[in-house]
């Protein structure tokens, strides 16, 4: 062999072992496994979901109590004012009748033109019994609730009849929900409904009276009015929420819990990692049916229960690797 051929077999038997070096170096050797992945699991379980129809809506009230002028007269005191509450028998008010107005005006006009001493303690005189006649009536209240309106001010002149306030009895406020058209079909008198209010609390329990009437043709919805029950003493108008209602059951489901489930948004596939008796993970792709407080329901393919699926780790966990369960 020539001196420059023994030159290239040098060169390359130099750059194959540093190529074979780099190689070893990289891979796993021989007979050494892979670590296993630490996770977290959870059962299957057999559970009966609700199938439920959620929708936006408010309090509202169904009938309102008047409060009225109990006779012609002006409004002297007004105590309260829309979003008050008030309770049965509370006085909220006064309304002195039209003759005692123009009495005690007449007397205190009288003392106003006094000129002599006499004239003055005449018209003292008529002023003390003006007022000691005086007829007033209180506003009571009919029924514990909230002030829906007033129509009326302190010094108003009110005539027979006429309307003061508006009190929405506590048992009155009900939720109405706006429902939309291609769920309509499935809500129906007498459903069972919980209510999540946006401002704050325990869900509120009801109980579907009918669909009203008044359709809206603007974005397609139907108004769902809801009794509560019991009556909420805390509640009252224009507070919006969502309404909850439950149109049917799927008894003995097949359940995981909603984070078992590892969607991909390309393919639109669902898929949970299920951890065999060796602790080794296996990929299933699922279909998912209702979701409910947290769970969500396998409809295919049929799984154990008690099997074991993985909940936390999921992402980047390669087909059958070995996990560490962890609590």
């Amino acid at each position: 062999m020539t001196r420059r051929g023994r030159r290239w077999c040098s060169v390359l038997s130099l750059a194959v072992a540093s190529g074979c070096g780099r190689t070893q170096s990289a891979a796993p050797e021989a007979g050494v496994l892979a670590p296993a992945v630490p996770v977290k699991i959870a059962r299957v379980e057999r559970k009966t979901l609700d199938v439920v129809v959620s929708a936006p809506g408010r309090t509202a009230v169904l009938e309102a109590q008047v409060i009225s002028a109990p006779f012609d007269g002006v409004l002297r005191t007004l105590t309260v004012t829309d979003g008050d509450r008030v309770r049965t028998g509370e006085v909220v008010g006064a309304v002195v009748s039209i003759n005692s107005v123009a009495a005690v005006a007449g007397a205190e006009q009288m003392l106003r033109a006094a000129r002599t001493p006499g004239q003055r303690a005449d018209a003292e005189r008529a002023l003390r019994v003006a007022r000691r006649a005086t007829v007033a009536a209180p506003l009571r209240v009919p029924e514990t609730g909230v002030v829906v309106s007033h129509a009326a001010a302190e010094g108003d002149r009110v005539s027979l009849h006429q309307e003061i306030l508006k009190v929405a009895a506590t048992d009155s406020i009900v939720f109405i929900a706006s429902v939309v058209q291609t769920d309509l079909p499935r809500v129906h008198a007498g459903e069972h409904a919980t209510i999540d209010l946006s401002s704050g609390g325990p869900p509120r329990e009801g109980v579907v009276h009918d669909i009203l009437p008044t359709a809206s043709s603007t974005d397609f919805t139907a108004p769902v009015r809801i009794d509560l029950t019991p009556p909420a003493p805390g509640l009252t108008l224009g507070l919006f929420g969502t309404a909850h209602v439950v149109v049917g059951r799927h008894p003995d489901a097949t359940v995981v819990p909603t984070v078992a489930i590892l969607h991909d948004d390309v393919t639109g596939t669902s898929r949970i990692a299920r951890v065999d008796a060796t602790d080794h993970a296996h990929w299933v792709e699922v279909t998912p049916g209702i979701e409910r407080h947290g769970d969500v329901e396998i409809v295919r393919p049929a799984l154990a229960e008690g099997q074991r699926v993985v909940v936390s780790g999921l992402v980047g966990l390669p087909e059958g690797a070995a996990v560490e369960v962890r609590p």
